[in-house]
């Protein structure tokens, strides 16, 4: 395989797959630009080497639609900025051929949202799926993308795709151009490149004691991941609003707290499964609860199993916080994905806080540690402690998808 160290990009024009799906403010202004920050290596090297870069990327999802409120115009300015050097814009990604002809070694040219035409997810706009016509549509459409894909792919060399946020989508962008490229020709840009070697550390180079920590609030939404790491882990803690549906499958009082009332013998069988394979579980035995969901309701520290008649819990309690800690502090490998409580409230942050303090403790111990999923990044940022865990990937739905063991599209369009 073809990797970005190895290929010289001297008078190359490459096309490079990057995720610029930044959050903005009502002006249009950027309020994280993390995910341009994480993309800046993979495009300096290709203007240092003497290529050009033509950039592609989405922005929300406008469905096939143009709309003002998503265009990748609001953040040109921004990227030129931290990319050092003049960003021209084509204002129709299906439509930059003479834009992308023009650019000369050293320059950058960004494509508008690709998601403006339906033909980059490959699904059929404006038509239900319940609607006869739908498949037909659908079969469409997949060729409509294939010629989408080798419009983009004309306008370049060669290829990177350096998106792993996107990479668990089959889209014209993040895979099926890299069909118009032979395997010299595409790569894994560094950031990627990165995110993939994070995930093998996780799964494939395992350094023992392995705590994973699952949060969230619904069972059914890990359930695929906490099947997959069963077989992996030493120690699983279950935490978040998952805590609730454990501790009423046990037969416990929740009040009004959030439960999941059809998978309570998925609980149970989680359980039962965890004691078969030797997984030390640990689930929340005291929570902090709350007589309303608001930053400012009354609290108290409750039992998880036995929680008051209109309260409901809210954070991990003091003792669950020290038992979290113990099944991680001593951990050589810990993967972390989705808070202890409702982190967004300060009054809350506890139980996350409690995790990110013993993994940092156990990071500096030598531990490896990765940090993924939107909210348990956003959870490390606000306590400021992004520097002092192993990787924080940038994948929320890629992450969990390669955990769970299946086979990412955009990097297997890559590998082969």
């Amino acid at each position: 395989m073809m990797t970005i160290d190895k290929f010289n990009f001297a008078g190359k024009k490459a096309i490079v797959r990057v995720d610029f799906n930044v959050p903005l403010d009502e002006n249009g202004k950027i309020t994280d630009d993390t995910r341009i920050r994480g993309a800046l290596p993979t495009l300096k090297k290709i203007l240092a080497d003497g290529g050009s870069v033509i950039i592609m990327s989405h922005m929300g999802k406008p469905k096939g639609k143009v709309n003002a409120k998503f265009s990748l115009s609001q953040i040109v300015d921004a990227v030129a900025e931290k990319l050092g050097t003049k960003v021209t814009f084509a204002e129709d990604c299906a439509k930059a051929t003479d834009a992308a002809a023009a650019l000369q070694p050293g320059e950058a040219l960004l494509l508008e949202n690709l998601r403006f035409y339906g033909e980059e997810e490959g699904k059929p706009v404006g038509i239900d799926k319940e609607d006869p016509a739908y498949e037909d549509a659908k079969k469409a459409m997949k060729a409509s993308q294939k010629e989408f894909a080798k419009t983009l792919a004309s306008y370049a060399d060669c290829y990177v795709n350096d998106a792993f946020g996107t990479a668990h989508r089959k889209h014209a962008s993040t895979a099926v151009i890299a069909d118009y490229f032979d395997a010299d020709n595409k790569m894994l840009g560094y950031l990627m490149e990165k995110e993939v070697q994070a995930v093998d550390n996780i799964l494939s180079n395992i350094k023992r004691p392995f705590t994973a920590i699952m949060g969230g609030s619904k069972v059914s939404t890990k359930i695929g991941i906490i099947e997959n790491l069963m077989d992996k882990v030493d120690n699983l803690i279950l935490c978040g609003g998952m805590t609730y549906t454990f501790a009423k499958a046990q037969g416990g009082e929740i009040g009004k707290s959030i439960c999941e009332d059809d998978k309570l013998q998925l609980a149970l069988d989680i359980i039962e499964q965890a004691k078969a394979k030797g997984v030390n579980l640990v689930l929340g035995t005291d929570c902090v609860a709350a007589d309303d969901f608001s930053n400012d309701a009354n609290t108290q520290v409750v039992p998880a199993n036995a929680i008051p008649e209109g309260w409901e819990g809210l954070d991990a309690g003091p003792a669950t916080q020290k038992s979290f800690a113990a099944a991680i502090e001593g951990a050589k490998t810990i993967l972390w994905n989705g808070p202890a409580g409702v982190f967004e409230f300060d009054n809350f942050t506890a139980g996350s806080r409690a995790i990110a303090d013993a993994i940092a403790k156990a990071t500096a111990d030598g531990a490896f540690s990765l940090i993924g999923g939107g909210d348990s990044v956003a959870c490390i940022n606000k306590f400021g402690m992004a520097d002092q865990v192993s990787y924080i990937s940038t994948g929320g739905g890629a992450l969990l998808e390669a955990i769970e063991g299946k086979v990412l599209p955009g990097v297997a369009a890559i590998k082969g």
